[in-house]
Formats: structure tokens, C-alpha cells, sequence
């Protein structure tokens, strides 16, 4: 098992990395600034990439994952640099991936945000964010109040993932709970 941990207060960013095997686990925390989301992201990709867990499905993860973020330091923490935004991953391969963003915000209601593909919210220039996760994840859930997003993406043709995914409503059953998809990667 190998961990590391690097700091970089320019960027307002931390990282501990940890892997053991074919399972990687990343915690970073960030600082509310646009200008850190793609080096965060970037490194975060990296690590992801090396760790051969979606192998094929980088780009649709990395897509969601600036989305998350972007969500995380505008609405929630509305770009107060003195509130983080913290992310974990947790990836193995065979198994897919866990990503969980959490904001230092108010929160939110994701029932209340309108649908972005109706006529009337086409030329809207929010609200497409949660429906991209949406579509690049196999599952995406919020919790907490709304100050988290819980991202889960199986391994590459994994038919079985899909079909249970779109089977769930967010937290509705313990498959869709993310602790209980935590303890499945751990």
C-alpha cells in the first residue's frame, strides 16, 4: 500500500492518495476558485487513468466530474474562497467507480431544479450540470441536504451495472445508498 500526500497552496488544493493492489482511493480539497477546477481535475483524471478502473469511460467521468465541481464552487459555495469543496474517489478495477463531491453551502432541493430539455429552459444558461452527470454516470444521487453528489460508474460493458442503475430512484433502496456502494469498493 503506498500514500501520499501533496499540497499545493497556490492552487488552495490538497490531495492524499492512497493504493493497495488494484484499488485506489483519493481525497482532495479544494478551495472555492473557477481557476483550480481543470488542474484538480487533470491530476484527478491522471490518477484515475493509471488505475485502469473505467477503462474506455474517462472522458463521460471526467465530464461529470467538472460538472460536480463547477456545481460544488458556483451554487454551493457560490465562489467564497474561504469554503472547500472536498471530492473522493475510490476506484477498483472490475468494479467501476465512486465519486463523491460535497460543498460547504446551503444545499439544495434536486426535485426543484427544472428539467434543462424542455422548451421553455432551452435558452437558460443554468441548469444543464445535473443532467450531464446524469447522463455520463451509471448512477447519481444527492444527499445531505443537497451539499453532496454521490457519482458511481461501472466497469467498461458492464450491462448488469446499467440495468440495476436505471432500475434505482436515488436513494431509495440500500444499492443506491453510497455508503453501502463505499463498503462494496472497499
Amino acid at each position: 500500500m503506498s500514500i501520499a500526500r501533496k499540497g499545493n497552496s497556490k492552487l488552495g488544493k490538497r490531495f492524499a492518495v492512497r493504493r493497495s493492489g488494484s484499488f485506489l482511493e483519493i481525497d482532495a480539497w479544494i478551495r472555492s476558485e473557477i481557476k483550480v477546477i481543470t488542474p484538480v481535475v487533470e491530476r484527478l483524471m491522471r490518477l484515475i487513468e493509471a488505475a485502469h478502473c473505467i477503462t474506455g469511460e474517462e472522458p463521460t467521468v471526467e465530464l461529470a466530474l467538472r460538472e460536480a465541481f463547477n456545481n460544488a464552487l458556483v451554487h454551493g459555495n457560490r465562489l467564497d474562497a474561504h469554503k472547500l469543496v472536498h471530492v473522493r474517489c475510490r476506484c477498483r478495477v472490475g468494479e467501476g467507480i465512486s465519486i463523491t463531491v460535497s460543498d460547504q453551502g446551503e444545499g439544495f432541493d434536486p426535485s426543484a431544479v427544472p428539467d434543462p430539455l424542455s422548451v421553455e429552459n432551452l435558452q437558460s444558461e443554468h441548469g444543464r450540470g445535473i443532467h450531464l452527470m446524469k447522463w455520463a454516470m451509471d448512477q447519481v444521487s444527492f444527499n445531505d441536504g443537497g451539499t453532496e453528489v454521490y457519482m458511481w460508474k461501472g466497469p467498461p460493458n458492464d450491462v448488469r451495472a446499467k440495468m440495476n442503475a436505471s432500475d434505482e430512484t436515488a436513494n431509495t433502496t440500500s444499492r443506491s445508498n453510497p455508503q453501502h456502494r463505499w463498503k462494496q469498493m472497499e
